[in-house]
């Protein structure tokens, strides 16, 4: 084995102040996969933080021990905050379409929070073996009229898994997203075999699940590919401009970037503007509206405080 002393690698893992990092290249060292790490004080007095998903570069390496230390960590492409997890490609938002019910204000706040991130957003609708084949159809439509096309499946069904897994193996960091119960963490359990991921019931009392990832980790798919489970997602508090929110919502991006569609204003927010162009007759425009007012009050609550 051609030894080197210094490389790059993925973090996969974090727990406390050691991390497990992925070589990513130079040829024979990739066999040895994985090695725990610390960071170096100079990362931490620059107040770096480094997060599963982060590209970082790895010196006084141990092979024997599988042991190194974190010298460097590479400006990174974006970062999902809560949970914290760096340089995703693509979000998978999952939710079930019974048992939990379908809460379509709720889901609209996950598809939202994803594409702030800018990143391939994609939605999966599991439990399909629940409601009837004229329920499923019903949701592919309303679904594809918000912008996007569900995959709506059942988790015991090979076929349409086996093309999931494909797509995310063509991936190069995916991460599923969903409230509890909704079938995450099977889901996971049956793309990656041996992984043996607990999961727990819904509960009939407050008809949602209990989380039961604890620890957010990067599994391997394929040479070049990744998948993220995650202990839970919050939606963000974080403030969005009003003129931002327009671009979150896949029926205003059309207009706006495909078919070219401007407003008199180039400050225009569609909502009762002069000179407003764009078509508002989509059933989450009520969403956004909503959205735009809650986004006005938390910015004079930041002016206030």
């Amino acid at each position: 084995m051609n030894l080197v002393s210094e490389c790059k690698g993925l973090v996969t893992k974090k727990f406390n102040d050691f991390f497990f990092v992925d070589i990513l290249e130079y040829g024979d060292l990739s066999e040895s996969k994985r090695f725990l790490c610390k960071s170096r004080k100079s990362i931490k007095y620059q107040q770096k933080y480094i997060f599963v998903g982060d590209i970082v570069t790895i010196s006084s390496i141990n092979y024997k021990d599988k042991t190194a230390v974190i010298n460097n960590l590479e400006k990174r492409k974006n970062l999902l905050h809560r949970p914290a997890v760096a340089n995703i490609s693509d979000i998978y938002i999952i939710h079930s379409v019974e048992h939990p019910k379908l809460n379509y204000l709720q889901l609209s706040d996950f598809l939202i929070n994803a594409e702030y991130l800018n990143v391939r957003v994609s939605l999966i609708l599991t439990k399909s073996d629940l409601i009837s084949s004229e329920k499923s159809n019903f949701l592919f439509e309303k679904f594809k009229n918000w912008g996007y096309e569900p995959k709506i499946l059942s988790l015991t069904s090979k076929d349409k898994l086996n093309k999931l897994n494909i797509e995310l193996k063509a991936n190069k960091c995916s991460i599923l997203m969903g409230p509890s119960g909704v079938g995450k963490t099977t889901l996971l359990n049956k793309i990656i075999p041996n992984i043996n991921r607990a999961t727990s019931a819904v509960s009939n009392k407050i008809k949602r699940g209990k989380n039961t990832t604890r620890n957010i980790e990067l599994f391997k798919l394929s040479k070049e590919s990744y998948i993220v489970d995650t202990p839970g997602f919050n939606i963000l508090n974080k403030y969005i401009e009003p003129k931002e929110i327009a671009l979150l919502f896949p029926e205003f991006q059309v207009q706006i970037n495909q078919n070219k569609i401007r407003c008199k204003f180039r400050d225009c927010l569609h909502i009762d503007e002069p000179g407003c162009n764009l078509n508002k007759k989509f059933e989450r425009y009520v969403f956004y509206k909503n959205l735009i007012e809650d986004s006005k009050l938390l910015f004079h609550q930041i002016q206030a405080n």
